[in-house]
C-alpha cells in the first residue's frame, strides 16, 4: 500500500501554526502556551534562570541570545505568562507549563516557587512600541520603557506629559474625579480625549479646575506647562516603578520582557550604555523586585560588534548587570521542529523503520558534502532518522547559517533584520506542506526553503529570481538559482556541481546520474545569463550589482596572446618553476625554450618543452604529435583535453584588467567592495587555474623523439622533470663518455696536476674516450688547416650529440695540456702548463 507523507504524521501539517511569535499578539495565547516545546536545552536555561530569580543576588537582567529561529521570542513570551501566571482561557499558564516539565521535578518545583512570587508582566517589542521614538534622540531608549510603563498604569504613553499629568491626578486622589467631570463637560471619554489634548484645551481646564479645585485661570493651559516642564530621566522612571511596586505589596515584582532590544542598541552606544544604566538603576532601587529580561540575535558581543577601549567598558558593565544569560543555539530549532510539526504517528514510525534500514547505507553518499566544504551532521541512527524526516539534519544548520547571512548582508524588509522574518518553524511547514502527498522515501529539497523567507525578502534582491521565473523555460534551473541564493554568503559551503546535487534532491533512489547532468546543464544556462558566475569548481549567485559587473568584466577585451602568454606563466612559472632542468647524472643544468602549442615563448634553446594545451589542433590525435616529436629536440607534453580551461583563463584575465582598470577610479563603496570580491575571488580563481593545470600534467601523455614515457608521479613538477631527463639522455647520446664523472671549472688545477704525476692509471698512457674525441676533433680540424680555438671545442661539445657540460669540456682539454697531447698559444705565445686556466676561448690550440 502506497504512503504518503502526510500520513505519517501525528498532527496534520497544514494545521494553523504561528510561524513568527509576537510579543503584542494575544490572539493565540492558549496554543502557543500548549505547543511550546521545552527542549532539553531551554530546560538547562530555565532552572539556571529559575534559580536566579528565586534567590535574587546581584544581578536582574537575562540576556537571551541565539540565532534565526532558536525560539528566543517564544522563550521570553512564556516566561511573561508563567511568571504572572496569567489566566489563559480559563487555565492558569504555570498548569499548561507543568505539563512540560513533569520529569523534572527540580524544573517543576523551582517553576512553583517562581511563580508563588506575586509578579506583573509587561512585555513588548521594543522596535513597535518606539514607532514615534527615534533612536537619535537622547533618551530614546528610557522613553520607550517610560511609554510602556505609564501604559501598564492605565496612563497615556504615547504623550509622555500626558501620562505625567495623570499620574500626578491620581497620586492625589483625584484622577477618576477628573475623568468623570471630562466625559460630562466634553461628551466624550477621557481616553478617547487625550488622543486630541490640543484640541481639548477648554474641556481639560474646566474638568482639571472641578477636579483639583483649582482657580480656573490657573488652570488654563495645564497640559500645554506639563509639556513645557515634562523632563524624563532614568532615576525618576525607577522612583516610579518603585512607587508602584510598593503599592503592590512587600513581595511584588514587575518585571520587563523586552523582545529583539539587542538588535535595536546594535549600532548606538549611547543605548547600549542606556540600558545598563536602566537596569541598574532599577536594580538600586528595587533590589530584584525589578527585572530586565531581553532577547537579541547570537552573542551580546557579536551585536555590538568590534568595541572601542570605551565601548569595551560599558559592555562590561551590560555583563555585569544581564549576568544571567540564556543562549539558545540551533540545536533547539532542530528538536522545536521535529517535535511539534514532525511528531510521527505509530504506523509512521513503523513505516520509517523499515525506510531507514533500506536506505541506511546509502546516507552518506547522498547526503555528505564534498568538494572541501563543511561537514554537516548526517543521521545518527534510527531514532534521529524518524524525528527529522522527511528532512535532511544538514537542513537545520545550513538554513540557519543562509538566513544568518543573508540577515548580515540586509536582505530582509525592517529596520532591523529580525523585522518580517519568518521562524524556522514557519518556514519548515511551508516545505513539509508542499511535499505532503510525496509517497514515501520523498525528502525535502533544500530549495524550497526560499519560498518560506520569499515575502521577507526586499525586492532588489529576489529580483534576479522573479526575472528568471518569468523568462526562463527551464524549471530546474530556477531550483538551481534559488538554492545558490539561499548559499550565497555561506563562505564554508562549496556550491560545487555534486553540493547543489544534495540540495537538490527530492527522493533516496533519484537517478544521482541523470541530476548530476541536470545540475550542470541548469548552470551552464544560468552562467550565459549572467545570473551566476563560475570562479574553478564553485558557482555564485549574483546580485544585480554584482550581475551588472559581471556582465561589464565578460565584455572586456583580451588578446589571446595575453591569454596564452598566462596559459605558459602559470605552467612554467607556477609549476615548474625554473628555466633550467638539472641532469642527475652529470649535475648540469640544461637550459629549455619554452614552447606552448608549438609557438615558441622567450628565447631559444637546444632542447625545449613542448606544452600542448586542449586547444591544440591535433590534442585530440596524439599518435600525430607522437609521430612529430621524433624529429624533434622536444619533450611533448600532451594535456588531456579540458572545455572549461581555456575559459576560465580568459575570465581570469578579463577580471585582472577590469579590477586593475576601476580599482583606482572613485566608486560607491557598495560597488567598491564588489570590485575588492571580485580581486579576492580572481586571486582564488588563479590558484584553482594552477591547481587544475597541476593536475593536468600529472596525467599528461609525455612524448620524447616518438616514445611515449611512463612516468607515474603525482607531483606535476617532478614528472616534467624526470621526463626532461629522458629527453637529455636521447638527445645527447654521447653524455656517456663522461662515464659519469661530475666536473667543476675550479678542478681544472687538479686535472692538470694529475696529468703531469700520471695519477690517471691505465689512461695515462691512452686517453679516456672524452679526451680522444676532443683531440680527434683537434686533430681532424688540423689536417684541414683549420685553427681550433677553445671557444670552437666548447661549442662543439656543448651541442648534441654531446651535451656536455662547459667545465666537462675545459677539465678534459685540460688533462690534455698536461699530457702534453695539445698546445696552446695566445698572441703568438706559447702557453704553460699552469697557465692553461688563465687562456681565453680565443686561445689557439694544436700540436
Amino acid at each position: 500500500m502506497t504512503i504518503h507523507l502526510k500520513e505519517i504524521f501525528e498532527k496534520p501539517v497544514d494545521r494553523a501554526i504561528e510561524g513568527v511569535i509576537k510579543a503584542d499578539d494575544e490572539a493565540s495565547l492558549r496554543q502557543e502556551l500548549e505547543e511550546y516545546v521545552i527542549t532539553n536545552e531551554v530546560e538547562k536555561r530555565l532552572e539556571h534562570f529559575l534559580d536566579a530569580y528565586n534567590n535574587y543576588d546581584t544581578a536582574n537582567g537575562v540576556w537571551i541570545s541565539g540565532f534565526f529561529g532558536s525560539g528566543k521570542s517564544h522563550l521570553l513570551k512564556m516566561l511573561a505568562l508563567v511568571l504572572e501566571n496569567r489566566v489563559v482561557d480559563g487555565t492558569p499558564a504555570l498548569d499548561i507549563f507543568l505539563q512540560k516539565s513533569v520529569e523534572n521535578e527540580i524544573l517543576s518545583a523551582d517553576l512553583k516557587r517562581a511563580v508563588s512570587i506575586p509578579s506583573k508582566s509587561i512585555l513588548f517589542n521594543i522596535d513597535q512600541k518606539a514607532d514615534i521614538i527615534t533612536k537619535t534622540q537622547f533618551d530614546a531608549l528610557l522613553a520607550v520603557f517610560q511609554k510602556v510603563f505609564d501604559e501598564m498604569c492605565g496612563y497615556y504613553g504615547k504623550q509622555g506629559h500626558v501620562a505625567q499629568f495623570e499620574r500626578d491626578l491620581d497620586s492625589r486622589g483625584q484622577y477618576a474625579g477628573f475623568k468623570a467631570a471630562y466625559q460630562r463637560i466634553a461628551g466624550k471619554t477621557w481616553e478617547r480625549g487625550r488622543e486630541q489634548a490640543l484640541l481639548e484645551g477648554p474641556s481639560i481646564t474646566k474638568a482639571y479646575s472641578e477636579a483639583s479645585g483649582a482657580d480656573a485661570s490657573a488652570a488654563e493651559g495645564i497640559l500645554g506647562k506639563y509639556r513645557a516642564d515634562y523632563k524624563v530621566s532614568i532615576e525618576d522612571f525607577a522612583s516610579q516603578v518603585k512607587e508602584y511596586i510598593d503599592r503592590q505589596g512587600p513581595q511584588f515584582r514587575l518585571n520587563f520582557f523586552v523582545d529583539e532590544v539587542g538588535q535595536y542598541i546594535a549600532d548606538n552606544v549611547k543605548l547600549m550604555t542606556n540600558l545598563q544604566t536602566i537596569a541598574e538603576s532599577l536594580n538600586t532601587k528595587c533590589r530584584g523586585r525589578a527585572w530586565i529580561v531581553v532577547t537579541a540575535q547570537q552573542e551580546i558581543r557579536a551585536v555590538i560588534g568590534e568595541l572601542t577601549q570605551r565601548q569595551e567598558n560599558d559592555f562590561s558593565k551590560i555583563q555585569a548587570r544581564f549576568a544571567n544569560r540564556m543562549s539558545l543555539t540551533s540545536a533547539n530549532a532542530d528538536e522545536v521542529i521535529q517535535k511539534r510539526l514532525l511528531k510521527k504517528t505509530e504506523d509512521g514510525v513503523t513505516a520509517l523503520s523499515d525506510l531507514f534500514h533500506e536506505q541506511s547505507g546509502n546516507f552518506k553518499t547522498l547526503f555528505d558534502f564534498s568538494d572541501g566544504s563543511i561537514h554537516f551532521r548526517n543521521f545518527a541512527d534510527r531514532d534521529h532518522f524518524i524525528q527529522s524526516y522527511p528532512f535532511i539534519p544538514y537542513q537545520y544548520a545550513l538554513f540557519q547559517m543562509s538566513i544568518q547571512a543573508l540577515s548580515e548582508h540586509n536582505a530582509f524588509e525592517g529596520r532591523h533584520s529580525s523585522v518580517g522574518e519568518r521562524s524556522m518553524l514557519g518556514v519548515f511547514q511551508d516545505v513539509a506542506v508542499h511535499i505532503a502527498d510525496l509517497e514515501l522515501g520523498g525528502v525535502a529539497p533544500f530549495d524550497m526553503m526560499f519560498e518560506g523567507i520569499r515575502s521577507a525578502l526586499k525586492s532588489r534582491v529576489q529580483q534576479s529570481i522573479q526575472i528568471a521565473e518569468r523568462n526562463l523555460d527551464n524549471p530546474f534551473a530556477v531550483r538551481v538559482l534559488k538554492a545558490l541564493f539561499l548559499v550565497k554568503y555561506v563562505r564554508p559551503f562549496k556550491p560545487t556541481v555534486r553540493n547543489i546535487c544534495i540540495l537538490l534532491l527530492r527522493q533516496f533512489d533519484e537517478d544521482l546520474t541523470r541530476l548530476r547532468k541536470q545540475v550542470e546543464e541548469a548552470v551552464s544556462v544560468l552562467e550565459q545569463q549572467t545570473n551566476i558566475q563560475r570562479n574553478g569548481e564553485l558557482f555564485e549567485f549574483l546580485t544585480d550589482e554584482e550581475k551588472d559587473i559581471e556582465q561589464e568584466i565578460k565584455a572586456v577585451q583580451v588578446d589571446l596572446t595575453e591569454v596564452a602568454q598566462e596559459f605558459e606563466q602559470l605552467v612554467f612559472d607556477g609549476i615548474v618553476k625554473t628555466r633550467k632542468i638539472r641532469h642527475d647524472a652529470t649535475g648540469h643544468d640544461y637550459a629549455y625554450a619554452r614552447r606552448l602549442d608549438d609557438r615558441l615563448s622567450g628565447r631559444d634553446h637546444e632542447l625545449s618543452i613542448n606544452l600542448y594545451t586542449p586547444f591544440h589542433e591535433q590534442v585530440g590525435n596524439p599518435d600525430a604529435i607522437k609521430m612529430q616529436s621524433m624529429s624533434r629536440d622536444e619533450l611533448a607534453v600532451v594535456l588531456k583535453p579540458d572545455e572549461r580551461l581555456m575559459a576560465d583563463i580568459m575570465m581570469y584575465k578579463r577580471t585582472e584588467k577590469y579590477v586593475r582598470q576601476n580599482r583606482a577610479t572613485a566608486l560607491q563603496p557598495s560597488v567598491e567592495r564588489i570590485i575588492g570580491d571580485k580581486g579576492a575571488q580572481n586571486a582564488q580563481r588563479h590558484r584553482d587555474l594552477t591547481s587544475r593545470l597541476k593536475a593536468l600534467l600529472s596525467e599528461a601523455r609525455l612524448f620524447v623523439r616518438g616514445e611515449e614515457i611512463d612516468i607515474r608521479a603525482e607531483d606535476a613538477q617532478l614528472r616534467v622533470m624526470k621526463a626532461f631527463q629522458v629527453l637529455i639522455d636521447k638527445v645527447h647520446v654521447n653524455l656517456g663518455m663522461l662515464r659519469g664523472v661530475q666536473y667543476s671549472e675550479n678542478e681544472l688545477g687538479r686535472f692538470l696536476k694529475q696529468a703531469e704525476d700520471g695519477l690517471f692509471g691505465n689512461e695515462a698512457a691512452g686517453l679516456s674516450e672524452a679526451e680522444q674525441e676532443i683531440q680527434n676533433f683537434i686533430q681532424a680540424n688540423g689536417r684541414t688547416g683549420v685553427r681550433t680555438t677553445v671557444k670552437a671545442v666548447t661549442e662543439r661539445f656543448e651541442r648534441k650529440p654531446y651535451g656536455w657540460p662547459y667545465a666537462a669540456v675545459l677539465c678534459n682539454l685540460a688533462s690534455l695540456f698536461a699530457r702534453g697531447k695539445i698546445e696552446a698559444r695566445a698572441d703568438g705565445n706559447r702557453g704553460v702548463q699552469l697557465g692553461f686556466r688563465r687562456l681565453t676561448t680565443k686561445c689557439y690550440i694544436g700540436f
